[in-house]
């Protein structure tokens, strides 16, 4: 390098704000020195624009800088990664690694997991893995960073078909590629991770799973094996106990145990058939945001499940989601199932003249849409090819924003508050792939922003996270077991009406354009069902279970009375288990099924003409007024409350 180019400055931008100067080619680990030798030391990684990457990895000017170190929040993320080399070293020490096909091998917001091929593993190979991965562990190997030409890496990599393929990419864009070792093993890899493998924690293997090479089902299936790493043992047995909640509270599980919903191979992936039980949740979850439609003032619409793609290409949605469609030909034309329903409500919008004193104009649908999901990463209700949008799209003029999105985001929290659920919102902002100006989003960006600040609401910044065409206001929720979920949105879009042409006549006689919002108080019933389903762990509260009251007649002589006590609650769903059975078995199957509440009556409830109460915890009462129960179930349904209250 020579004396001028070894003058070079180049300036990087610190979380605080604050621009650091440092030598052109200075890497991560130089800028931490250059702040101070503490930091420097214990720099495990960074981030450049907000990209993890390795401390080797050269800054550049005007790049926002952080600085990784055991204490950062990423450092966990950077420890999984090497733990996944870990597990792709412990499967070469003992199966045959000349066999084995190495793929690849990411941290995970839970773990991490390795991709192979030609490898025959189950799991109670898992001990034996783990085992090795401990000794590795132990060793305190090195991870050492290399950086070799294409050509070396070819090379190296000769045996390793899938590698080669990653290689092949890499190429396209730089001369370079870097390796990391460990002992005997390397791995083509870009990094970061720590600096040898005592580094990494307490370790577990999880499960092994089938998964196609790049999620695409049309290549090989490879053995995924999955684990996890924390930074001590600690950490790792509370992750274990969440882990073992969540299962015992998976809704497919459930939804089996409740027959709730299923998805059959006879019918296709993806493709949920909902059952009478999980209709009537559907159905209730339907009835209550209609409920607040209604009083927003908002119209039911109804659109078509395909449309042709002209429609598709006006909206922009065909070539920002082609690859997310399913498109088939009918003749000469070319059709698509929709992905979403703003399209057709835009059509709706544009089939009629509008004056400034119609807007805003709000259209509501419970409308179903298709997105082909690849069927590896199709999971219950969680991720599917068909699901349903609470959707809602309003028609509005520029100075209406500001109240319309108060509007909805008030709505968002009168649901999310209905069911007990803490939430945290989130701006999101203009991905890579969108349409329009940057003056129009700007200006979109601008006005979510102002609304957020207006009403002092907590809120981060999603860069990139947007729509395509337009920011958005992102809600997220936890549930009972403090797992956080995406679900209601607020978007903001100046593009749509412009590719439609919509328009509306102003005040001034002229033509103008439109705003359109895009929400969902649910994000979709699919997701939302599936949240509530492991929420409540099938306990729904009364207004939406299934089944609200169960009447168990003691003995056969007093049935005639358990109809008759029916009857008087006859706008509840009731059932009688008239089955030859025990009270006991009848409690107990009352209990699994997950009912709120069960009535039983013996000879001393029919001779007083009253009822005994258990609740879904065990509690019981006797000499219950069968109208002071009703009257009960009728305040805790129309409140909405989230748990029977009656016993407590």
């Amino acid at each position: 390098m020579s004396e001028s180019d070894s003058q070079q400055q180049i300036a990087v931008v610190l979380p605080d704000g604050s621009e650091l100067e440092v030598d052109a080619d200075a890497t991560v680990e130089d800028c931490a020195y250059e702040i101070g030798p503490g930091l420097g030391s214990d720099t495990v990684a960074g981030k450049l624009d907000g990209d993890l990457v390795a401390k080797e990895e050269p800054a550049y000017d005007g790049a926002e800088l952080e600085i990784i170190t055991d204490q950062s929040d990423e450092y966990l993320r950077v420890m999984r990664h090497s733990a996944a080399h870990c597990l792709a070293q412990a499967v070469e020490r003992l199966y045959d690694a000349e066999e084995v096909k190495l793929a690849i091998g990411p941290p995970t917001d839970e773990g991490f997991y390795y991709d192979f091929d030609n490898l025959d593993v189950d799991e109670d190979d898992l001990a034996d893995l783990e085992a090795e991965m401990e000794e590795i562990i132990e060793a305190d190997y090195d991870i050492e960073r290399e950086e070799v030409s294409i050509d070396e890496a070819e090379d190296r990599l000769a045996d390793e078909p899938y590698k080669l393929e990653l290689l092949e990419e890499l190429a396209e864009e730089d001369e370079t590629v870097t390796f990391y070792s460990q002992g005997e093993w390397e791995d083509l890899c870009a990094g970061p991770h720590v600096d040898s493998t005592g580094e990494i924690g307490a370790i577990e293997l999880l499960e092994i799973a089938g998964a196609y090479w790049r999620g695409d089902e049309d290549n090989t299936m490879q053995t995924r094996i999955y684990g996890t790493a924390f930074e001590d043992e600690s950490d790792l047995e509370d992750f274990l106990e969440r882990k073992q909640e969540a299962e015992k509270r998976d809704h497919r599980r459930i939804g089996n145990e409740m027959d709730l919903f299923s998805i059959q191979d006879v019918t296709g992936p993806g493709l949920p058939l909902y059952h009478p039980a999980g209709k009537t949740v559907l159905k209730e979850l339907e009835d209550f945001v209609e409920t607040l439609n209604k009083e927003a003032g908002y119209d039911y619409v109804e659109t078509p499940h395909v449309f042709k793609t002209d429609l598709w290409h006006r909206s922009g949605h065909y070539e920002n989601y082609q690859d997310d469609m399913f498109i088939f030909d009918v003749g000469d034309d070319e059709f698509g199932l929709k992905p979403m329903n703003c399209p057709g409500h835009a059509a709706i919008f544009q089939d009629h003249s509008w004056s400034y004193r119609d807007l805003p104009i709000r259209y509501a649908e419970n409308g179903k849409v298709y997105r082909k999901e690849q069927r590896g990463e199709l999971s219950g209700l969680s991720r599917v090819w068909a699901f349903t949008i609470d959707d809602g799209h309003l028609f509005i003029r520029p100075d209406q924003i500001k109240r319309e999105v108060e509007e909805i985001m008030d709505m968002i929290t009168d649901v999310l508050e209905t069911f007990d659920l803490d939430y945290e919102m989130a701006l999101a902002t203009r991905p890579e792939k969108s349409v329009g100006s940057d003056e129009i989003w700007e200006r979109a960006e601008e006005q979510l922003e102002s609304v957020l600040e207006a009403h002092g609401h907590e809120y981060e910044i999603e860069e990139g996270d947007g729509a395509f065409y337009g920011p958005k206001i992102d809600f997220a929720f936890e549930d009972a077991i403090g797992r956080s979920w995406d679900g209601p949105t607020v978007q903001l879009d100046f593009n749509m009406p412009e590719r439609f042409d919509l328009n509306y006549v102003g005040e001034d006689n002229e033509e103008h354009r439109p705003v359109m919002i895009h929400r969902a108080l649910y994000g979709s019933y699919e997701r939302f069902f599936m949240m509530l389903i492991e929420h409540y762990e099938g306990r729904f509260p009364l207004w939406l279970a299934p089944e609200q009251v169960r009447v168990l007649p003691i003995s056969d002589a007093n049935l005639g009375y358990a109809y008759q006590v029916a009857n008087e609650f006859d706008d509840f769903r009731v059932e009688v288990d008239d089955r030859d059975s025990t009270l006991e078995r009848k409690i107990r199957a009352a209990h699994d099924d997950r009912v709120p509440y069960q009535i039983i009556v013996g000879d001393n409830e029919e001779e007083d003409g009253n009822i005994s109460v258990r609740d879904r915890f065990e509690d019981q009462e006797y000499d219950v007024e069968i109208a002071d129960f009703r009257a009960h179930l009728e305040a805790e349904r129309d409140e909405q409350r989230t748990e029977p209250d009656f016993l407590q």
